[in-house]
């Protein structure tokens, strides 16, 4: 039996390769423009023009009919194509509202979810009156919507709102052993702390590590309300800054250093 020869391969001209080439990137490309046509259609379908947004979450201070009224102008595109960033960061800049979480609801809503701040103090002078929340953050907002709220002041060099607010909690049942509330917390500029009570008493707390600081607190109260009671009168000021006394003011009665005068000369 004859074996039979395999026919040999024969090279296409380059030319003709150059046209088989074209026609498939030519293909290639009418398949892309096709599919972006199909998607540009539809995408501008009515189906996907957004009807509503649905607003949840912590809504004390403010309401889902005047957030939508706000917000939506702001808002570009339909379902598929607006910007969850941007409509997040439209709903964050709302007064009160912390943080918000926005989703797609098919096939044209929005669902968004906010988190409040919550007040514990004023923050700043009054005539500058912001708003700190219970993770130690500034917020601008409108300080009557907590007139009610009996929050004290707090005030401090830039960015220490959060190592404030954790002092006024510490430092605050203490002076509730006395019957005393803080008012007003501020830290200067040089690292020194004082304090004024619903008494009107001022405080100066001194420096240092905030265990230092409630070691003079701690001090001052197991003693003032002794001393105060001793001669009938309400403290006015007193000074910790002391190495193992204090100096208090009563009113109406001025007193030296309860330790030794000559530990005034260690005043920091």
């Amino acid at each position: 039996m004859m074996n039979r020869a395999m026919p040999l391969p024969v090279a296409l001209p380059p030319d003709v390769r150059l046209m088989n080439t074209v026609s498939v990137l030519l293909s290639l490309l009418f398949v892309a423009m096709a599919l972006a046509l199909c998607l540009t259609w539809l995408v501008r379908q009515p189906v996907f023009d957004l009807k509503a947004i649905r607003v949840g979450g912590d809504l004390r201070h403010n309401n889902s009919a005047t957030l939508r009224a706000n917000v939506a102008p702001r808002l570009s595109g339909n379902f598929l194509t607006v910007n969850l960033d941007s409509t997040r960061d439209a709903f964050e800049s709302v007064p009160w509202v912390r943080r918000a979480v926005v989703q797609r609801e098919f096939p044209n809503r929005l669902k968004v979810v906010l988190h409040e701040h919550k007040a514990a103090a004023y923050w700043g002078p009054e005539s500058q009156a912001r708003l700190v929340n219970t993770q130690g953050e500034v917020f601008e907002a409108n300080p009557g919507d907590v007139e009610n709220q009996e929050l004290p002041w707090l005030a401090g060099p830039k960015g220490q709102a959060p190592q404030v607010l954790q002092a006024y909690q510490e430092l605050l049942p203490l002076f509730e052993k006395m019957d005393a509330v803080i008012e007003q917390l501020e830290l200067s500029e040089l690292g020194s702390w004082r304090a004024q009570l619903d008494t009107g008493a001022v405080i100066e707390l001194g420096d240092g590590s905030m265990a230092l600081v409630q070691a003079r607190a701690q001090r001052f109260i197991d003693t003032a309300v002794q001393v105060s009671s001793r001669f009938g009168r309400d403290v006015e000021s007193a000074d910790l800054r002391y190495a193992s006394g204090y100096a208090l003011r009563l009113r109406g009665v001025t007193t030296g250093d309860l330790a030794d005068k000559d530990d005034k000369k260690k005043k920091r």
